[in-house]
């Protein structure tokens, strides 16, 4: 088995707080409510939507994937951090073990914050992985983040 490591970072004008609460502790609300078109749910499978829970995405008719499950490792409001493992579905194919995910929300001077996100790819025997298609996951989930961090924007109200 072999790990690939990705590390990545995003600005964003809006505050760690809100952007957390929106794109990560609300998620399963507000993602399918402003992507209908290519998320049609998030739903809790197991636990509470804290650390053991588990999570499954379900995509819009067309998609690439129906579905993926996710276990929550770490979510801490207080300290912005959210970890979390992919177990099913999605990239994961029978070359991957396993996917995790790494996101911390720090605040920056100016009263926004900073994304710091690293991913580790878990590959069995000698796989490689191809870097094309991990870089337009990456575009999909930047997508997203950017169309929460729109909907923030337009409502100064929303998860404060």
């Amino acid at each position: 088995m072999a790990i690939t490591t990705f590390s990545e970072e995003h600005t964003s004008p809006i505050s760690p707080s809100r952007i957390f609460k929106a794109s990560i502790v609300d998620s399963h609300n507000l993602i399918p409510k402003l992507m209908p078109q290519a998320i049609k749910s998030i739903e809790i499978t197991q636990g509470n939507g804290g650390a053991g829970s588990i999570k499954q995405i379900n995509f819009a008719e067309g998609s690439h994937f129906g579905s993926l499950k996710y276990q929550i490792d770490e979510l801490n409001e207080e300290t912005y951090t959210y970890n979390y493992t992919l177990i099913e579905g999605g990239a994961l194919t029978d070359k991957l073990e396993k996917i995790t995910y790494e996101v911390k929300f720090e605040p920056t001077p100016e009263g926004g914050s900073v994304s710091k996100v690293t991913s580790k790819y878990y590959t069995k025997d000698d796989f490689v992985l191809n870097e094309e298609e991990i870089k337009a996951g990456k575009e999909k989930v930047l997508g997203m983040y950017k169309v929460v961090e729109a909907y923030l924007l337009q409502n100064l109200d929303a998860y404060v």
